[in-house]
């Protein structure tokens, strides 16, 4: 596979997380998150450990198909409030964030980089939820779980960090 356009979305997207005025960091407090982004509390941390969450699950997909099982694609745990929370208590804050889903993002590029034809080609049986909607139940090739990332999921969470700064006094 081609991973250029995925690696250039995560580029795009670390630049826009690297932004001042994203607002605080993520305190624990789920009282207040409706505050924190007009999408019902993902602030930019949320946002950042959603993409470590999904990335693991896709590169865990790439790695099994390879491995000759037949693994499933399920995203609602990288939408779980609570393992979202956990993943953000495990890092040192918004930089360690950063720096953590840099290195998994070239993990699963280097992943994807080697995969077959064949195995690009695998169908995946997938479950994809977004805001509560379900966007996908069926299976899709492996290269289109990956594809997904760059032309959709990864420019979608760029753009809302771009808004969660255009959201922010004093930073329009």
């Amino acid at each position: 596979m081609d991973t250029t356009a995925l690696r250039s979305a995560y580029d795009r997207l670390l630049d826009a997380a690297a932004l001042p005025g994203l607002g605080d960091a993520d305190d624990g407090d789920d009282a207040d998150d409706a505050d924190d982004a007009d999408d019902g509390g993902w602030n930019a941390d949320r946002i950042l450990a959603h993409l470590l969450s999904v990335d693991a699950a896709t590169a865990a997909v790439a790695l099994g198909v390879v491995a000759g099982s037949r693994p499933t694609f399920d995203n609602r745990i990288s939408l779980d409030t609570w393992n979202l929370d956990r993943i953000i208590a495990e890092h040192a804050g918004r930089a360690d964030l950063m720096a953590h889903v840099r290195s998994q993002a070239a993990v699963l590029c280097d992943i994807a980089d080697r995969l077959s034809e064949e195995a690009a080609s695998v169908l995946v049986p997938s479950l994809l939820l977004s805001n509560g909607a379900l966007v996908l139940d069926q299976p899709i090739p492996l290269a289109g779980l990956v594809d997904g990332l760059a032309e959709n999921h990864v420019p979608g969470h760029t753009q809302q960090l771009l808004d969660l700064r255009v959201a922010t006094p004093g930073h329009a």
